[in-house]
């Protein structure tokens, strides 16, 4: 029997119906660690203020490529700007790594019968983490450019690499044959993977257009906000992800 996309939807949308109390908590401590980990590696006060004076500069400036804008400034202003960067990447990627080993260890134990809460979801990924942490970082350094270069790559490797963590997760598989089979079976499930990754990056443009409305309240809080909506958005990816795959390899 063929695999119809509205039974994935219907039965991804019932698991997290059913989690939505573990799932919201795991999303709010991932998200709440990752603006821990962002606030506590950045630049200090003094740093920050010579690179808001770099952008202020740039807000005066007509026609200037963003290239052209960093070759211009000091030294001291670009490894600032190096830092504050290299901090929001880590915590962005220790954010998620969590997010993800947790919501794939969350979903393979409640689909055997057992009860989990959000800790011991992570907690009990944390013997898949160190192989989940090169998976993502390789995805995410390969989509990453895909986008820089022309876009479309990007969403194509996002695409074929889309089943690769639940691959490495469910059946415990290496870092490259996850890739490869991932690959694999995305392109040949293209209808079924595609539109749901169309509308993961639409709802993910969406919680950054809710950054206008949360102005009034503190940047940290906001940031949590924000991260956690993201997550919730990813940890429904996730669930629908993993549903196709064990349909797919039974």
């Amino acid at each position: 029997m063929s695999i119809t996309a509205n039974t994935v939807y219907r039965d991804s949308f019932n698991f997290f119906r059913n989690q939505l109390a573990t799932i919201l908590l795991l999303a709010l401590l991932t998200a709440f660690i990752s603006i821990l980990l962002d606030q506590a590696f950045q630049p200090d006060a003094e740093q920050l203020k010579i690179l808001d004076a770099a952008f202020n500069e740039l807000s005066t400036s007509t026609g200037m490529g963003l290239q052209e804008f960093v070759a211009q400034m000091t030294p001291e202003q670009q490894m600032v700007m190096l830092k504050k960067s290299a901090a929001a990447t880590f915590a962005a990627l220790v954010g998620n790594l969590l997010l993800v080993g947790g919501m794939l260890t969350l979903i393979r134990l409640v689909s055997q019968g057992q009860p989990v809460s959000a800790l011991r979801a992570i907690g009990a990924s944390a013997p898949e983490l160190p192989r989940l942490l090169l998976l993502l970082f390789i995805c995410t350094l390969l989509i990453q450019l895909g986008l820089t270069l022309f876009v479309v790559p990007g969403v194509i490797i996002a695409v074929a690499f889309s089943l690769a963590p639940v691959i490495c997760s469910a059946d415990k598989q290496g870092v490259f044959a996850s890739l490869r089979q991932s690959t694999k079976l995305a392109f040949a499930n293209a209808r079924l993977i595609v539109p749901a990754m169309m509308l993961w990056l639409a709802a993910k443009l969406l919680v950054l257009l809710l950054v206008s409305h949360l102005s009034a309240l503190a940047p940290s809080v906001a940031g949590v906000v924000l991260t956690a909506l993201s997550n919730l958005v990813t940890a429904l990816l996730l669930v629908y992800l993993f549903r196709l795959y064990m349909l797919l390899r039974n």
